[in-house]
């Protein structure tokens, strides 16, 4: 949903949903945006190791000092 958006509303639209996410909500946006993941406070991915084999994985982030 993210992927029409110019850098100044990628921002406005993480903002949003860490605002929004701080009364125990939770978002889940599909993205390949570099800002709205790093905004994210944990990652979900699929990859393929080895041909026909997907592995979900998953990355809690840390907080910025």
């Amino acid at each position: 949903m993210d992927a029409p958006l110019d850098d100044t509303n990628v921002e406005r639209f993480t903002g949003l949903l860490k605002e929004d996410g701080r009364d125990k909500s939770q978002f889940i946006a599909i993205t390949h945006n570099k800002s709205t993941m790093e905004a994210a406070n944990l990652l979900y991915g699929v990859t393929m190791e080895e041909e026909g084999v997907s592995k979900v994985i998953s990355v809690r982030m840390k907080a910025a000092a």
